[in-house]
């Protein structure tokens, strides 16, 4: 579709292995996103996300080098003027503003409970289908096109492939709108997280970039 319009395109392969990040959820995600726009997201949703961005400024022109383009992201976080566009861009769609500088005006969850790791280990996997499902179970997404989604649930605080738990450790915390779906989101992720005896190494996140 790119070619045919005579648009440049490029594609990165990342890493799929584990959810993106430590938040899966509609308003749980963009108080992550507020936060990356400070310097303080994730390493691995800032990695992903500087690493698209640099493609952004090099396919237009912006910058001429890949470093040149990364220096121009990190000055845009450091400045604060990424999260100034932010704002505007809020305003401009009506929303309230505020948020960015208060994310706790986000839709908040009635429940929230911490899923505690039954024993020590390196956590292996994150299974992200399983976690996408537990989200799916809360609310946060639509099983059918007519579903409702309730934008305060979801999953946050999640633990990330080749960390080190401890028994009793939060492995991630559960919003939910009901305790129904609190249990069968707890279930699932319970399944979903596991932990090894043995070191585990996390995935290489960027790989090739297309085009």
């Amino acid at each position: 579709t790119a070619t045919a319009m005579d648009k440049p395109t490029r594609a990165i392969m990342t890493a799929m292995d584990q959810p993106l990040g430590r938040a899966v959820g509609n308003a749980l995600e963009v108080a992550e996103s507020i936060a990356c726009l400070r310097g303080e997201g994730p390493a691995d949703t800032m990695e992903v996300t500087y690493a698209l961005a640099e493609q952004m400024l090099l396919l237009a022109k912006v910058a001429k080098t890949q470093e040149e383009a990364r220096a121009k992201l990190e000055d845009s976080i450091s400045s604060g003027a990424a999260l100034s566009k932010f704002r505007d861009l809020v305003t401009a769609q009506g929303g309230d503003a505020s948020v960015v500088d208060d994310p706790s005006r986000l839709p908040q969850a009635k429940f929230k409970e911490a899923l505690l790791a039954t024993k020590s280990g390196t956590v292996a996997d994150v299974d992200a289908m399983e976690v996408a499902l537990a989200a799916l179970r809360l609310g946060a997404g639509r099983a059918k096109a007519e579903d409702a989604i309730d934008p305060a649930v979801g999953v946050a605080d999640l633990v990330k492939i080749g960390e080190r738990v401890e028994a009793g450790a939060r492995l991630c915390t559960i919003h939910a709108s009901d305790e129904t779906s609190l249990a069968d989101a707890k279930a699932k992720l319970s399944a979903a997280i596991k932990l090894s005896n043995e070191p585990v190494a996390a995935s290489r996140l960027i790989g090739d970039v297309i085009g």
